[in-house]
């Protein structure tokens, strides 16, 4: 009986750590933005001057993940070759950057196969729905939703 038990229980483990991994490989690949909500109020609350708002508005982002295990590259391409990277482990403080370009400590956690951040302004979550990658940041009762589309 006892062994019937251990092997369930290591049955379940297998299954679990097949599940991790399965729900935290979805988010390799790159993603073009293929729509906006409240760009324009969030953008102010976290603070970024009017001629950025202005300049990020209609860019066509392009967002590359890749991951290996726990750590992931998180990049955000923008027309004319800028770039922004961060490195993080799911679970483990990290150092990374905002949008507005400040740099900051956070853990990344991986909640229901979401990605969840709390950055120093504002509350951010990850997810894929379908082929599209669900962005969703939300500071002081402004959310702005960004879908991106999978390119490769």
């Amino acid at each position: 009986m006892l062994n019937m038990l251990m092997e369930q229980c290591r049955w379940w483990m297998i299954q679990i750590s097949y599940l991790r991994f399965h729900i935290s490989m979805a988010f390799s690949g790159k993603y073009e933005v293929e729509s906006e909500e409240n760009y324009d109020d969030f953008m102010k609350r976290i603070g970024l001057p009017a001629d950025v708002i202005e300049k990020g508005r209609n860019y066509k982002i392009v967002t590359e993940v890749i991951q290996n295990g726990d750590e992931f590259t998180w990049s955000q391409i923008y027309p004319g070759g800028k770039s922004m990277s961060n490195c993080f482990v799911i679970g483990k403080e990290s150092e990374m950057e905002t949008m507005g370009g400040k740099k900051f400590k956070a853990t990344v956690k991986m909640e229901g196969g979401k990605m969840v951040a709390t950055f120093p302004n504002y509350h951010h979550t990850a997810e894929i729905i379908g082929n599209k990658l669900v962005e969703i940041s939300t500071v002081a009762g402004v959310t702005f939703k960004r879908i991106s589309k999978r390119m490769a």
